[in-house]
């Protein structure tokens, strides 16, 4: 198991416990998830490399690839499953559209890196992942969700702006002090401590909603079956798309792994914040990202040993033929 799995796994079960036995505990530790909402957005913004988007010019063919693929096929088909097996729970369903729509602009790098992908390019990605389904936001959930919950674009924009602004503007003006003032080691060592901290305070915030709504979660547990097919569901169909992706525009393995698992991953941490901010009181939507969440690393492991074995059979065919 993943230790990010791990981690957030503990927080589930010490969350539910907390707020099972000690409700007057849980309530006050749930009132403390502004807080842990503002560090975990600060941390993820912090970590992301902006200089990286100068990348973006010299390969243009792929991130126009990976962006349709991220920002228009995928969150249809992911509307597409959340609305066949969760239509009769919308706050599923919306938690899950959530999930679906935003790809992952921390941790999918480092599972490029293992399925030795294309790490630059991928670099690039993030800040543009990032600004991107940030704006889209407003947009997605309205358009989603119109036949379910009363959603103003308008009221979520000015939410995220109160709530992103000025941790996004404190978080790049640190980054680049930062980096100005210490050596490249020590700069990449705040960094690699800044996001390694990212899954404690995102199991931290997990531990907060399970302690102050696990009587709630508990009236819906056998939806999450449905949750879990659900998402297993998005992930095979996200795979057979890279893999079709990667062969009709004959993409080298490096950019065939690196758009397989910007694809495959998503943005639960941060979808996460932004929902909680714009969307107050939903404890069964932030309970439909925390399962994505949890899903998704062994299935990125999976995914990174198939396209290691692609990848060696490739060679030994070459290999062959060369003889």
């Amino acid at each position: 198991m993943n230790s990010t799995s791990f981690i957030l796994i503990v927080g589930i079960i010490v969350g539910s416990l907390i707020g099972y036995f000690a409700p007057a505990s849980g309530e006050w530790l749930s009132n403390f998830m502004d807080y842990t909402l503002l560090t975990l957005v600060s941390l993820l913004i912090f970590c992301v490399r902006f200089v990286a988007l100068f990348q973006v010019f010299r390969s243009l063919r792929f991130f126009t690839i990976a962006l349709v693929a991220n920002f228009l096929v995928v969150p249809l088909i992911g509307y597409g499953i959340a609305s066949l097996f969760l239509s009769a729970y919308p706050l599923f369903m919306i938690g899950l559209v959530i999930y679906f729509m935003s790809p992952c602009t921390d941790w999918f790098l480092s599972f490029t890196r293992l399925s030795e992908g294309n790490v630059a390019l991928g670099t690039a990605l993030i800040p543009i992942n990032m600004i991107i389904q940030l704006l889209l936001y407003p947009l997605f959930l309205q358009w989603f969700t119109q036949n379910t919950v009363q959603v103003e674009a308008g009221t979520i924009s000015s939410t995220l702006l109160q709530w992103f602004l000025l941790p996004f503007l404190l978080a790049v003006t640190g980054h680049h002090m930062l980096r100005l003032i210490l050596k490249p080691d020590s700069f990449e060592c705040v960094l690699e401590n800044a996001d390694q901290a990212t899954p404690w305070v995102t199991a931290l915030l997990v531990l907060q909603i399970f302690a102050g709504n696990i009587s709630v979660i508990l009236d819906y547990l056998s939806v999450f079956t449905w949750v879990l097919v659900a998402v297993f569901t998005f992930f095979l169909l996200t795979f057979l798309l890279g893999e079709t992706l990667s062969r009709l525009f004959q993409l080298r393995y490096p950019e065939h792994a690196l758009l397989t698992m910007t694809i495959a991953a998503r943005n639960a941490p941060l979808m996460l914040a932004v929902t909680m901010a714009a969307l107050p009181d939903q404890p069964l939507i932030y309970a439909a990202l925390v399962i994505g969440m949890l899903v998704e690393f062994p299935h990125l492991t999976i995914l990174r040993h198939l396209l290691l074995s692609v990848r060696g059979r490739s060679a030994m065919m070459k290999t062959h033929i060369t003889v």
